[in-house]
């Protein structure tokens, strides 16, 4: 072990033990914002790391060549930012609204020439003029920004010295402002339309910690979109993209950190 690594260690591990021993000896317990978890009401604010890719459920005949799947989605990093409003059911539950903003830009890659196969048509789909996919026709970049708001209802246990664990789980409507949908334009003008309005639900657990002026709450949430966010290409463009999809669902894991 080099020495940069081991001063590292040596100082994480006394940040460590200095923080376990400012929130848990015995003569602190239950020192640190008594009341504040008594209040009807309260508020608050988080910022979020993510990451997030795509669910895909492939068409078995444009989006598979025998085992192989021909679209795929290559996952990114982020974040976000958001308000907490509380509200305190009783003891052991409380319900939260935390509307956020969150940032995102994804990718999915199509490796769908092979379709040219298919040009002739199908019972289901009528004939095309194939084209040669160049590399911008092949990986589609897609920027989102997402106006999330979840409701979670969170079931806490008790206070154990200046802590507390919690499990929450909801809902979330989803607002995609830059989904495309209204667009004329599809794939063939290098333009990936989604879904605007979009329902998930959302998972969450942390542990709640109490300091003086505040409480801070490193949390892990996963959300999952509900519906399909896929909206169809235009008649007239060939099945190398949406119709390579039969369902399009984002999926997140958010690490959180709350103040309240």
């Amino acid at each position: 072990m080099n020495k940069f690594l081991l001063r590292a260690l040596v100082l994480a591990s006394v940040n460590i033990a200095v923080f376990a021993d400012a929130q848990f000896r015995t003569r602190n317990r239950m020192d640190k914002l008594e009341d504040f978890d008594e209040q009807k009401f309260s508020w608050g604010f988080y910022l979020n790391g993510n990451r997030l890719d795509y669910r895909i459920v492939l068409h078995p005949r444009y989006g598979a060549e025998g085992n192989q799947n021909l679209v795929k989605s290559k996952e990114s990093y982020s974040f976000g930012a958001g308000l907490i409003a509380k509200w305190r059911l009783n003891d052991y539950l409380d319900l939260r609204l935390e509307p956020g903003l969150q940032f995102a830009q994804r990718q999915l890659i199509f490796n769908t020439q092979s379709n040219d196969q298919y040009a002739a048509g199908t019972l289901t789909n009528p004939p095309f003029f194939p084209i040669a996919l160049t590399e911008k026709d092949r990986v589609r970049e897609i920027k989102s920004t997402l106006v999330d708001v979840p409701v979670l209802l969170e079931l806490h246990g008790q206070r154990w010295y200046n802590s507390r664990p919690y499990i929450a789980a909801g809902v979330n409507y989803i607002v995609n402002l830059q989904s495309n949908s209204d667009s004329e334009d599809d794939n063939m003008q290098q333009v990936f339309r989604s879904t605007t309005h979009n329902f998930a639900w959302s998972a969450e657990m942390g542990i709640q910690f109490y300091f003086n002026k505040f409480k801070l709450t490193p949390a892990i949430r996963g959300t999952f979109f509900m519906n399909n966010e896929k909206v169809a290409d235009n008649a007239t463009t060939p099945p190398y993209w949406a119709t390579a999809m039969s369902t399009l669902q984002t999926r997140a894991v958010m690490f959180v950190l709350k103040f309240e």
